[in-house]
């Protein structure tokens, strides 16, 4: 876990240079375990986070702005009761836990002073957000924790706050070289696992630093140190505590790739020897910011969209099966033309037919006067048994054109199932996903819809790209919003943008009666390859003309058109501009 004790060490010494004294103007819920304060300090308005996310749990400065639901859950309104208008008194970390207290004064309902504790517990799976009043007692959590969730601790209003069961390590702030030494003697595993074994609050990034400090090497053997190393190790650790608890410490980024973040810290790591990128950072929480922006944001996006990622699976295997049952009737079909055959063989022959005959051989004139057996129904008169023939053909004939049409309305669902889930791949937040849902449910799918309480009363935008020469791209992010951009938002003269056969985005470019440069339309093209069903292929045919060639057929489904008159550019899909 990034966020080890260490790294809660450096984010409450900058979070109290920051925010001490601060006062809290707004106190908002955008998730269902994290919270958001602004406040006011230092002549600055901050936004400060608080996740209890089992993924991401954490506490930091943000730029991120989320939307809010419409009517505040339960905790925030406690918040606002008892913190709001609060001034910050400060940070502290307890036994260097991976636990913040933040210290906010306020007035209670009597008008008299008191100072309550909002308690971030960054714990995994069971991160916790908890307020407590000047008693110690709780007061509310960001989730309950009652006897049904857990008999070792409980976090229900009312009774007296505790920490976390201890893990009976050490705190490695307060340990001396005597003492480590001491802890170190009889310990036969490599030296990283030592601190993870021995102190509080020190995760596997850093233990495996702190090591290669000593030794240049991660995983030493303590079990074969003699008592030099042993004390090297020693003051090694020593050292790097001392110059933490003074704020001497350098955030970094760890890449995985020029563009992949892989971890972050709040010490410089130097033990990857260059196999890894590492960006130095000025401040931790523009470290752990930039981290989270893409981490968390996927993370939260995932969820929230799984369930709909299944609705529309589930929906599209319907469909092909559907669809794989229609061409099987399809193809028995097509073995209608002998049935009429059979009936005029037997029309032909009727003279040579009697009465409880079972079966005729006659010349097939259709094919090279070829003896074809028919069987015959006893029961049937010559002229009945003809007559069940053309019934049979008749019948075949009618569900052919019955079986065509449902193989049509078959395909159209199917093409159009899967533009939705190329929707859901580069939905941005909670108004995209409902718009997905409201959508589908239009379409007479029976798919959970987002409460309207819970979100804003507003309408999404296309993306917006800067290209060249001052012309933008606009990207719709699902079907309603690719019929707004093309045929209410566009001009005639604007140009339009579709991946060819290829499930994608419409992408449309402002012209203003301006023709762009060939350079700028490859730059659309690519954005527009980009936000389709084609992203990681390398060469992606993209069709373009003016809106004026683009037309919806009359009772299509959202976001399908038809145009003619266009050009085509083959492109590699990238991201090129800027988004605005």
């Amino acid at each position: 876990m990034a966020f080890d004790g260490i790294t809660v060490c450096c984010m409450v010494q900058e979070l109290n240079k920051i925010l001490k004294d601060g006062r809290i103007d707004k106190v908002l819920q955008p998730e269902y375990d994290e919270i958001a304060l602004a406040i006011r300090a230092g002549g600055k308005n901050h936004k400060l986070v608080l996740s209890a996310s089992s993924s991401n749990p954490r506490i930091h400065l943000t730029s991120v702005q989320k939307e809010n639901p419409e009517k505040a859950p339960m905790f925030c309104m406690l918040l606002r009761k008892h913190i709001l208008s609060g001034k910050v008194v400060g940070f502290t970390q307890p036994d260097f836990e991976r636990i913040v207290e933040m210290h906010i004064e306020s007035r209670n309902e009597m008008g008299d002073t008191s100072v309550k504790r909002l308690i971030i517990e960054i714990m995994g799976r069971t991160s916790n957000i908890v307020l407590t009043d000047e008693s110690n007692k709780v007061l509310g959590s960001i989730k309950h924790v009652d006897f049904s969730v857990s008999t070792v601790r409980q976090l229900i209003p009312g009774i007296a706050y505790e920490m976390p069961p201890s893990q009976h390590k050490h705190n490695p702030s307060e340990t001396n070289k005597e003492k480590f030494i001491e802890l170190i003697d009889g310990y036969s595993l490599e030296s990283d696992k030592f601190l993870l074994d021995t102190f509080t609050g020190i995760g596997p990034l850093s233990a495996r630093e702190i090591a290669y400090k000593a030794f240049g090497i991660a995983d030493k053997n303590c079990q074969l140190m003699n008592y030099e190393e042993k004390e090297k190790f020693a003051r090694t650790f020593v050292e790097f505590f001392e110059k933490l608890k003074i704020g001497d410490f350098t955030p970094v980024l760890i890449y995985k790739s020029a563009d992949k973040v892989k971890d972050f810290s709040g010490i410089e790591i130097t033990h990857y020897q260059g196999l890894l990128e590492t960006k130095k950072f000025d401040s931790l929480n523009d470290a752990v910011n930039e981290y989270y922006i893409t981490k968390d944001f996927a993370e939260r996006i995932s969820q929230k969209t799984s369930s709909l990622h299944k609705f529309v699976d589930n929906n599209i295997q319907r469909c092909q099966k559907k669809l794989a049952l229609h061409q099987q009737k399809l193809k028995e079909c097509r073995s209608m033309e002998k049935y009429k055959v059979m009936g005029d063989l037997i029309t032909a022959n009727l003279y040579r037919i009697n009465g409880g005959d079972l079966f005729i051989e006659a010349e097939n004139y259709y094919d090279n006067m070829k003896i074809m057996k028919i069987e015959l129904k006893a029961e049937f008169s010559p002229s009945q048994n003809a007559q069940r023939y053309y019934k049979l053909y008749q019948k075949l004939k009618n569900a052919e054109v019955m079986t065509k049409e449902q193989i049509k309305l078959a395909e159209t669902e199917l093409d159009y199932l899967e533009s939705i889930k190329e929707s859901i791949e580069i939905v941005e937040n909670d108004l995209d996903i409902n718009e997905l849902r409201e959508e589908l449910s239009s379409q007479g799918y029976r798919v959970k819809k987002v409460e309207k309480s819970k979100i804003r009363k507003q309408i999404s935008k296309p993306m917006e790209f800067q290209l060249s020469d001052g012309y933008v791209a606009y990207v719709g992010k699902n079907n309603l919003q690719n019929d707004q951009l093309t045929l209410r938002m566009s001009r005639p003269d604007d140009l339009w943008f579709h991946t060819k056969f290829i499930h994608g985005s419409h992408t449309v470019i402002k012209t203003n009666g301006v023709m762009p440069s060939d350079d700028v339309i490859v730059e659309a093209a690519k954005i527009c390859a980009y936000f389709s069903k084609a992203r990681n292929s390398a060469n992606v045919p993209v069709d373009y003309t003016v809106i004026k060639n683009v037309k919806k057929p009359s009772g299509a489904k959202p976001g399908m058109v038809i145009y003619d008159k266009y050009n085509t550019v083959n492109v590699k899909p990238e991201l090129v501009g800027t988004e605005k």
